[in-house]
């Protein structure tokens, strides 16, 4: 009896025993599959989700290719670990921080500087580059030079934004300093209303101002408000596995000098983006045009075009100078992208007849592109101004002229809505999203500017045979 009892007390003890064996490793494998790391989660779900926003130093569209310092940046990290990043425009910096405070995306990377208050609830990846803080205002109009001459001034700043901390900091020194926020505009905007003269003066970082002031070269920096302060991603809290990868990965590429690449690309070369010196233009059609008015003129006839609206964009992309190369990466006389080199059958994109009949094929492929309810002279300007910014942008242009009544199929009308596809209220219901919409607008002024011109030194010259003259009447000018 005793032996019995004992025996299925043991019996007893082993079941108990098997279950609570079996509950550990249930609960070992449930706390392995909860305990994964937020890299190992990207890693399989093969997706690196990135909060950014539309602007010419992080994010946008350039002829139709993704381009910024931040996505180039985000998608060689992103090719490091072998997955694909996924971008999630925001707005603005308030709506990228509560997005990824919320669980929304893994990484920020939107030019934001390392602050103390945003440590308190985000972890910081490399620092990749410093800007400082700086007064901008327009040549010509009255110039603070230091905080003290800033009270009185017109200032408007984009709020929710470190520059608000800035100049909350320095009005304890100065109490009757004072300025606007708007929640309407981003600086990028914000500069721009400098440069048109409706704002005395704006603050923006130094990489920021950069840019601008290659198409608004009358910007001028009145002071710095604030030292240097680097840019980095922004990461959630607990995320160590992700940031020593992010630190690995960043000084591998920093080593190898890709980082200084990537700069230079957004940074660099800022004198091709000044105003055209005419003098400059007219010894350029006696000295540089002549080696290449032949290759223009067939390009041209080849194409149904003008050849001196052909030779006019060519200056206006090159200056005429084949071996050119832009901080974005397109190349030659005729300044063609990679993808549209390899579209065309151009494997040698700095050889001038290449780049010549290329840039002439593409140009009237872009304007065959054009709905027929437009008619020239605007087809053409449409087709140069897509040429510039892309096609995606001009149908977003020709939707938003439609919005607000204006003709989708008149340039005049389109060159007025353009420049509203950088502001957020409009571009935030585009289908292709934010555009330097100024840019195309100056860009189709210009080179008909310089076909004028081109012209008429040729008629007051005199220096063409009558055959070039027919031909520089070959396709319709306007």
């Amino acid at each position: 009896m005793i032996v019995r009892l004992i025996a299925q007390l043991c019996l007893t003890l082993l079941i108990a025993l098997g279950i609570l064996s079996g509950c550990t490793q249930d609960s070992a494998q449930e706390t392995n599959l909860t305990s994964k790391s937020v890299l190992d989660k990207i890693k399989d779900s093969g997706k690196l989700i990135v909060l950014t926003r539309n602007a010419p130093t992080t994010y946008y569209l350039y002829k139709d290719e993704n381009a910024g310092l931040e996505y180039d940046l985000i998608t060689n990290f992103a090719k490091s670990i072998n997955v694909t990043p996924t971008f999630i425009v925001k707005e603005n910096t308030t709506e990228i921080l509560k997005a990824l405070r919320n669980g929304e995306a893994d990484i920020a990377a939107a030019g934001l500087t390392q602050t103390e208050a945003r440590d308190q609830h985000f972890n910081f990846g490399p620092a990749y580059q410093d800007v400082e803080q700086q007064v901008v205002c327009r040549r010509g109009n009255k110039i603070p030079k230091k905080p003290s001459e800033l009270i009185g001034t017109d200032l408007l700043i984009a709020s929710n934004t470190s520059y608000v901390e800035t100049l909350n900091n320095l009005k304890k020194s100065h109490l009757d300093l004072t300025w606007e926020e708007t929640a309407e505009f981003d600086t990028e905007k914000l500069l721009e209303m400098v440069w048109e003269k409706k704002i005395g003066c704006t603050i923006a970082d130094s990489n920021i101002v950069s840019i601008n002031r290659r198409y608004f070269p009358e910007l001028i920096v009145a002071f710095k408000i604030k030292e240097p302060e680097p840019l980095s991603w922004l990461l959630p809290k607990n995320t160590r596995e992700l940031e020593q990868e992010l630190t690995r990965w960043f000084a591998e590429f920093k080593a190898s000098g890709r980082l200084e690449g990537a700069l230079e690309r957004y940074y660099g070369f800022t004198h091709l983006y000044n105003y055209v010196n005419l003098k400059s233009y007219r010894k350029r059609i006696k000295k540089r045009l002549p080696k290449y008015k032949k290759l223009f003129q067939e390009a041209a006839e080849q194409n149904e075009l003008s050849w001196t609206l052909l030779a006019a964009q060519s200056y206006q992309e090159s200056h005429w100078n084949s071996r050119a190369k832009s901080p974005t990466g397109v190349r030659g006389m005729m300044m063609l992208t990679l993808d549209t080199a390899r579209e065309l059958g151009i494997k040698n994109r700095i050889n001038a007849k290449n780049s010549i009949f290329g840039g002439a094929k593409y140009l009237k492929k872009l304007i065959k592109r054009i709905p027929e309810t437009v008619q020239e002279p605007d087809k053409t300007w449409f087709a140069l101004a897509a040429y510039n910014v892309g096609m995606g942008h001009l149908y977003d242009a020709r939707t938003l002229a439609k919005k607000k009544n204006k003709n989708p199929d008149k340039w005049n009308d389109i060159a007025s809505v353009l420049p509203l596809l950088s502001q957020k209220k409009y571009y935030k219901h585009l289908k292709y999203g934010y555009a330097r919409g100024n840019e195309p607008v100056q860009y189709v002024q210009r080179i008909r500017d310089f076909d004028d011109l081109l012209v008429r030194e040729i008629e007051f010259n005199g220096n063409e045979n009558k055959n070039l003259k027919e031909k520089v009447s070959l396709a319709p000018r306007f």
